[in-house]
């Protein structure tokens, strides 16, 4: 174990806070931890950043909270998840792909705090474990569908409950049937049945529910990730929540874009100046969309899989409250990057052909929601789930790697209430935070292996107006899609493409390409993220 260096400042400020928990010692006094982590939500889906969409219980945290405008993801779900746990880049936490392992000298904020006091426990997806199909693709079907036991769903060193969770009640892989998830598990053993009424949102909010109860028993603080697999395809809700939003979209992807981008700015979240609203980034048109009532139900049954999450945030917050640990519980809210535009993958390797009882599964269905069929939204939707960005999920422009956050925490954050702030923060900083916040050292060895250092930076110098800037520089790429940050200048490019030049602090939704004209500048912000990729070891860089 080892020992816990309290920092002074939050030493004072947390214990002279927290008034309202009852009976806690001095261990239990650091605030406990909670990040909820929704999968490819849209920018501005969210009631509280200029969203239709009903999510009440999210909106009432932000309005006793503080939003973030410009916090980073990596534009993709396993790394971004790999460096919110870890806080290096994902390249540099072994995740250089999708489906492969976390490395194991890469401390998560589990294993960090599980080691300075901490009850910790996580619930949902964990997606950064190495994912292999079967070698034949009739029995990787069969194998999705419950039908033939495989053993692990990876290695076992990597699952988490083997890197720093007490408790992981959820899913290994990154892609699951709603109604009957493939690789649920508890800690290791896996949970071959479910219910009838089973719903995978559902069983991620139940299950933190029961950890909340149980930690708030201990003498100490817990740490508890929340990760849930909405509202990533395929489109499945509940019909009750997919009821409320059938008639909300029939003006299409265009009007939705608008409507999202006015009420944008009536919360203050932008400017028409300095983020003036590109065209849809797909190019489609509403008026020659040939299957409009298609289109709007997969946009109806996403809302409702949002809405979904929300009512599991508002079942959590009651349980903090119950359970008295409300106050001093700090809670981040984010995506793991921008809407999804993919659509139409054929059955194999993580999405299913057929049910348990071999019900078989339609793709891009025309009523889509029920488990026997297989939505996405696509490209058209994402782009206006996105607003007011260009582009979506994988790429490194704002639309793919921009997160809406909330950062909540009523003992710490007095005063704060209902605050924007603009400052500039990525997931790699999400674990330096937790470590000022918890008093925690990060250790210099993890599972028998040295350590290096993170590459975040605590965001608390932001989240309590003391800077707008805590890195000069930021960096991105994934599958050849790339980008960089210096400052108020971004460097970004979709894969196999040239650089595009944006000044972000004229032009944050990079609608002005201004390489031809500051070609010098193109080049030294190459230069810059070229070294950066040749330490991380980019093979490609010099093809």
């Amino acid at each position: 174990m080892y020992k816990c260096v309290i920092i002074s400042f939050f030493t004072v400020f947390i214990f002279g806070a927290c008034s309202s928990a009852h009976n806690q010692s001095k261990q239990k006094d650091r605030p406990n931890v909670m990040i909820i982590m929704v999968d490819d939500m849209g920018y501005s889906d969210l009631g509280c950043f200029g969203g239709e969409i009903e999510t009440p219980n999210i909106d009432k945290l932000a309005a006793n909270g503080v939003r973030f405008t410009q916090m980073y993801n990596c534009a993709r779900c396993c790394p971004t998840r790999a460096s919110l746990l870890t806080g290096k880049y994902p390249q540099k936490a072994g995740v250089t792909g999708m489906g492969v392992n976390l490395s194991m000298n890469a401390a998560t904020i589990g294993e960090v705090l599980q080691q300075n006091g901490y009850s910790t426990g996580m619930t949902g997806k964990w997606h950064l474990s190495q994912t292999k199909a079967l070698a034949k693709h009739d029995e990787q079907l069969q194998w999705l569908a419950h039908r033939k036991d495989n053993g692990p769903f990876s290695p076992l060193e990597n699952y988490p409950c083997n890197r720093g969770f007490d408790e992981h009640w959820g899913v290994i892989w990154g892609v699951v049937n709603y109604f009957d998830p493939f690789s649920l598990v508890h800690n290791e053993t896996p949970i071959k049945n479910v219910k009838d009424d089973f719903y995978i949102t559902d069983f991620i909010t139940e299950k933190s529910i029961d950890l909340v109860d149980e930690f708030s028993n201990k003498d100490k603080p817990f740490f508890l990730y929340v990760a849930h697999t909405a509202p990533h395809w395929p489109l499945h809700a509940l019909p009750e929540d997919i009821e409320k939003y059938k008639n909300t979209y029939s003006g299409g992807w265009e009007v939705l874009r608008k409507q999202r981008y006015a009420r944008m700015l009536e919360l203050g979240l932008i400017d028409e100046e300095t983020y003036p609203l590109p065209e849809n980034s797909s190019g489609k048109k509403w008026t020659q969309c040939k299957q409009k009532e298609q289109e709007s139900a997969c946009m109806a049954v996403h809302a409702a899989m949002v809405d979904r999450v929300d009512q599991g945030v508002g079942k959590i917050i009651q349980k903090l409250k119950d359970t008295g640990t409300y106050d001093n519980t700090i809670i981040f809210i984010l995506s793991d990057n921008g809407a999804s535009y993919e659509r139409g993958y054929p059955a194999g390797f993580d999405r299913p052909g057929f049910t348990r009882d071999s019900t078989l599964i339609e793709i891009n269905a025309e009523n889509p929601g029920a488990e026997n069929t297989w939505n996405y939204i696509g490209d058209a939707w994402a782009s206006a789930l996105n607003t007011p960005f260009r582009y979506w999920k994988k790429e490194s422009y704002e639309g793919g790697s921009c997160t809406p956050m909330i950062v909540h925490w009523p003992a710490g954050l007095i005063g704060k209430e209902n605050t924007i702030n603009r400052g500039v923060a990525h997931v790699i900083d999400i674990l330096p935070s937790c470590l000022e916040l918890s008093g925690s050292a990060y250790p210099s060895m993890v599972n028998g292996l040295p350590t290096s250092s993170p590459d975040g930076k605590s965001i608390l110098p932001l989240l309590y107006g003391k800077t707008q800037l805590i890195h000069d520089t930021l960096y991105w790429e994934h599958e050849r899609g790339k980008a960089i940050r210096i400052r108020d200048w971004k460097l970004s490019a979709l894969p196999g493409k040239k650089w595009e030049l944006f000044n972000l602090s004229q032009d944050h939704t990079e609608t002005n390409n201004l390489a031809l004209i500051f070609p010098e500048r193109v080049e030294d912000m190459n230069r810059v993220w070229q070294k950066w990729a040749e330490s991380i070891g980019l093979a490609y860089i010099n093809e």
